[in-house]
C-alpha cells in the first residue's frame, strides 16, 4: 500500500505538466469562444465548440496513465515474490547494466556446514565454539553447533568482514578469515580447502594459529539459471565476497560468473559499487547479510533476499521474499515492463490531447462525441496498465518446478 501510494519521478513530473496544460486548455476554449463569435457564429455553435474544447482535453489520461501502471506493476511483483518499496525503484531499476551478487545466502544456499577440521586439541575447538555461539554470522553458527558445551566468552567482539574475538578459559580466542602466519599442516588445509571450493577459517588462540575449521554450502540449484537469465536481459552479473579468491572462483565457476571481486570487507563492498558507478555504470547490488547492508544502500537498486538480515531488508529497495536468486531477473524485467507501459500511456494521453485540441476548436466535434472520446482515452490507458497483471517473465514455469539439487559443496 505504502508503495502504490508513493508518486515516482516522472508522475511529479507529469503534475507539474497537468498545472501548465489546464491554464493554457482554459484559455484556449476561452480563445474559440471568442473566436467564433468574432467570425460570425451563432453563440450557440461558439459555445458548444468552447465547451468540446474543454471536455476533449480533460486531462484524465493523463492523470491515470502513471499511477495504474504502477499499481498494476508493484501488485503483479508482490504476486511473483517481488516486494516494492516504491515507484521510484521501477524507475531506477529499468536502467541497470550491471548486477553485484553476494556469495553466501544469495548465489549459494546460506546452509553452511562444517566439512573438517585440522589442528587443535578437543578442548580447544570448544573454545572456538564458544567465541561462534556469541556470534550471529551464518558461519558463526555452524561452528557453535558442532562444538557446543565450551566454557562462556568474556569480552567477546564482532568486526565486520574480519572475525570474533574474545576471552574463553583464560585464553584470548580469534575466530576469522585465513591469515599467511600459519605452519604447513594448517596452510595445506587451508589450500585443501580452497581447492575443493570451501572457506577455510582459522582461530588463533593467544595469537598462535592454532585451528582451520573448513566450512561450506552449496550454490542454489537456480542460481546458474538465474545468471544466464540476468545476461539475457543484458546486465553483467559480477560475484562480490569477502571469502579468498580461490574459494570465490569455484563458486562463480559453478554458477556460472565470469567477473569475480574477492577478499573484500563490507566496506571494500561500498568501494566496489562507487567503482562501478564512477565508470557510469548503472549498479544493482544483491546480498543478504548485514555486511551487505551498506553496500545494498550505496547501489543505484539495493536487493535483499527475504531470509536475509533485518538490515540487509531496510536497506534494499526491493525483497525477495522465496529467496530464488531467478527473482531479481523478474523483478528487473518487470521494472522494464512497468515502465514501458507508463510511455506508452503518456504517449497515448498527450498525443490524443495534440490531435483532439485543434479538431474541437475547429468546431467539428460536439460535446457529446468529445465527451465519449474523453472517456475512451481512460479506458483504454487503464486498459494498457491492467495488462501488467498478466505479466509473466520467461521463468514462471521454472519458479514452480524445482530444479535438481547439485551435489557439489562450496
Amino acid at each position: 500500500k505504502a508503495a502504490q501510494h508513493t508518486k515516482a519521478p516522472i508522475e511529479r513530473l507529469v503534475d507539474r505538466i497537468a498545472g501548465v496544460f489546464v491554464p493554457i486548455v482554459l484559455a484556449l476554449s476561452l480563445l474559440t469562444l471568442v473566436g467564433w463569435l468574432v467570425a460570425g457564429a451563432g453563440p450557440s455553435f461558439a459555445i458548444s465548440a468552447a465547451v468540446a474544447v474543454l471536455v476533449i482535453a480533460c486531462p484524465c489520461a493523463l492523470g491515470l496513465a502513471t499511477p495504474t501502471a504502477l499499481v498494476a506493476g508493484s501488485g503483479r511483483g508482490a504476486q511473483l515474490g517481488v516486494l516494492i518499496r516504491g515507484p521510484q525503484v521501477l524507475e531506477a531499476a529499468q536502467r541497470i547494466d550491471t548486477v553485484l551478487l553476494d556469495k553466501t545466502g544469495t548465489v549459494t544456499t546460506g546452509e553452511i556446514t562444517v566439512e573438517s577440521v585440522s589442528g587443535g586439541t578437543d578442548e580447544e575447538r570448544r573454545w572456538v565454539g564458544s567465541v561462534e555461539a556469541a556470534s550471529e554470522h551464518p558461519i558463526a553458527r555452524a561452528i557453535a553447533t558442532q562444538y557446543e558445551g565450551g566454557p562462556a566468552v568474556v569480552g567477546f567482539v564482532a568486526e565486520a568482514g574480519v572475525g570474533a574475538s574474545g576471552e574463553v578459559a583464560g585464553h584470548q580466542v580469534h575466530v576469522g578469515k585465513a591469515g599467511d602466519l600459519v605452519d604447513d599442516q594448517l596452510a595445506a588445509a587451508i589450500t585443501q580447502a580452497e581447492t575443493r571450493g570451501l572457506t577455510p577459517v582459522v582461530a588463533t588462540i593467544d595469537g598462535r594459529p592454532a585451528i582451520v575449521v573448513t566450512v561450506g554450502d552449496t550454490v542454489k540449484p537456480t542460481s546458474a539459471v538465474a545468471i544466464q537469465e540476468l545476461r539475457d536481459l543484458g546486465l553483467v552479473p559480477v560475484l562480490l565476497t569477502g571469502d579468498r579468491a580461490a574459494t570465490a572462483q569455484a563458486v562463480a565457476a559453478t554458477a556460472g560468473i565470469s567477473d569475480v571481486i574477492s577478499d573484500v570487507s563490507p566496506e571494500g563492498k561500498v568501494v566496489a559499487v562507487r567503482d562501478r558507478q564512477a565508470a557510469g555504470h548503472r549498479v544493482a547490488m544483491v546480498g543478504d547479510g548485514i555486511n551487505d547492508a551498506a553496500a545494498l544502500a550505496q547501489a543505484d537498486l539495493g536487493i535483499a533476499m527475504g531470509t536475509g538480515t533485518d538490515a540487509a531488508r531496510e536497506a534494499a529497495d526491493i525483497t525477495i521474499v522465496n529467496s530464488d536468486l531467478r527473482s531479481v531477473a523478474v523483478a528487473i524485467a518487470l521494472a522494464r515492463r512497468t515502465w514501458r507501459t507508463i510511455k506508452q500511456n503518456l504517449w497515448w494521453a498527450f498525443g490524443y490531447n495534440v490531435a483532439a485540441i485543434p479538431l474541437a476548436m475547429s468546431g467539428r466535434l460536439s460535446p457529446m462525441i468529445a465527451g465519449a472520446a474523453m472517456a475512451f482515452s481512460s479506458v483504454l490507458v487503464v486498459s494498457n496498465s491492467l495488462r501488467l497483471r498478466a505479466f509473466k517473465p520467461a521463468n514462471v514455469e521454472s519458479h514452480r518446478v524445482e530444479a535438481p539439487r547439485s551435489s557439489q559443496p562450496v
